[in-house]
């Protein structure tokens, strides 16, 4: 009898369309996200800032070890147009039991914003938990105040739910609230076709 693979062992994986690569992070990564990671403007709304190269090194080891105990699989993005990392996207929040994930921790260079990266990368990372890992729900969060990636998740067919007023501090000591939006297995096949179509730019 072939024993079931655990959720963490299937989101270990690589996916890959013509556009954009994933693939879980190792410590080969650690130059190419540093090449796009030391821009302040990625960190306006993120729970973390990367400041200097100190920062850095704390921030991409916090990510490489949560990816290789199962706390989450943080994935490095490659933008295959250009063959350069262009940054990170996450599982998080695993939980087997209801059929339920997050992709979050989300970011990108300058260079990849606006071009298609983030939305050919969410897509896969959609179409992996609804159609390998059988999930019924797939939840994002994201600062209220972060307009852009509320208009990216919209584009994408997710549904927002509502606010969670003062939901943590942020680095600055600000306390964010934190807006939830989701997408159900139900919604997945529409979903899905809106993907495919490719990236609405506004």
């Amino acid at each position: 009898m072939v024993e079931k693979r655990t959720w963490v062992e299937r989101a270990r994986v690589r996916l890959e369309n013509e556009y954009v690569r994933l693939t879980p992070v190792q410590e080969g990564d650690r130059d190419g996200w540093r090449e796009q990671a030391l821009d302040p403007d990625i960190w306006t709304h993120f729970v973390t800032r990367v400041d200097d190269e100190a920062g850095f090194e704390r921030f991409f080891d916090s990510y490489l070890a949560a990816s290789e105990t199962g706390k989450r699989t943080t994935f490095t993005i490659t933008d295959l147009v250009g063959g350069r990392i262009a940054g990170s996207m996450s599982y998080g929040n695993l939980s087997e039991p209801d059929l339920r994930l997050e992709i979050g921790s989300s970011w990108l260079g300058r260079d990849f914003r606006g071009r298609g990266v983030n939305h050919w990368a969410k897509y896969l990372l959609m179409r992996h938990a609804f159609e390998a890992m059988d999930a019924e729900r797939v939840e994002f969060k994201t600062d209220v105040l972060n307009e852009r990636a509320r208009r990216g998740l919209r584009a994408i067919g997710a549904t927002e739910e509502g606010v969670l007023r003062s939901y943590n501090v942020m680095p600055g000591g600000r306390r964010r609230d934190a807006v939830y939006y989701s997408v159900l297995r139900a919604e997945w096949p529409l979903a899905r076709t809106r993907l495919e179509e490719g990236p609405r730019h506004r």
